[in-house]
């Protein structure tokens, strides 16, 4: 059985946020800072792994991932907050 994660990324405590989903987070995190991937996150610098949660059902994490990009940005700084409040990239904490 797969693990499936969505991720928030930052440029900085409370600036440019990113959320994805991923079925290897170490990997794709990697990939957001080396700016291998063109888009968004390597456009305004969004490297930093903030927040993270898992499951091992794909559906649940696409729905997840959807939902959370509608939610006011007052909400999403609230939930990195709750488990994160000092904003540090947690990318070290995984590798």
């Amino acid at each position: 059985m797969n693990d499936y994660y969505v991720y928030i990324l930052a440029n900085q405590r409370n600036g440019t946020l990113y959320i994805g989903v991923t079925s290897d987070l170490i990997k794709r995190v990697y990939e957001h800072k080396q700016g291998s991937i063109d888009g968004f996150t390597k456009k305004y610098n969004v490297k930093n792994l903030v927040y993270f949660e898992s499951t091992n059902d794909v559906m649940s994490a696409i729905q997840r991932e959807k939902a959370l990009k509608f939610w006011k940005r007052r909400w999403k700084i609230e939930l990195i907050e709750s488990v994160n409040p000092e904003w540090e990239d947690l990318y070290s904490k995984l590798t």
